[in-house]
């Protein structure tokens, strides 16, 4: 991960509250998968486990930061159980869910998506047939 004060910098001109709920998910990320490797990337943090291979095949989820929300987004997400019906998208696998607010993001829901999908293996799929969309 990361250090705090290198996330404090990337922080430092964001809305503070989408910076509470960035550090927040950061937070659930490193006590999920505390092995999480942290990248800052083009519009947000990427969350990887390099033991599982590169960004897709290990990807965790990304964290995206918008002006007026922050989308936890997951590379595939289409594959995830999802019984709270957050995840949103139309793209072939990657998901996302939207947070608008520190206060009313269902927190308890996003750490089990961070979870399955740190558990996520893509290469289960290669002897299943891949639904499409």
């Amino acid at each position: 991960m990361l250090s705090t004060r290198q996330i404090d910098a990337y922080l430092e001109h964001v809305n503070p509250e989408l910076a509470d709920i960035v550090r927040e998910i950061r937070d659930m990320v490193a006590s999920v998968e505390p092995a999480a490797s942290e990248e800052i990337r083009r519009g947000g943090l990427v969350y990887i486990d390099r033991r599982r291979g590169g960004p897709v095949s290990a990807g965790i989820c990304q964290v995206i930061i918008l002006s007026d929300h922050v989308r936890l987004a997951f590379i595939h997400g289409k594959f995830l159980p999802d019984p709270a019906g957050l995840l949103q998208g139309d793209f072939l696998y990657k998901r996302f869910v939207r947070i608008d607010s520190y206060e009313h993001a269902p927190w308890d829901a996003l750490n089990d998506l961070i979870r399955a999908s740190s558990r996520f293996d893509p290469r289960s799929l290669v002897n299943s047939r891949i639904p499409h969309p």
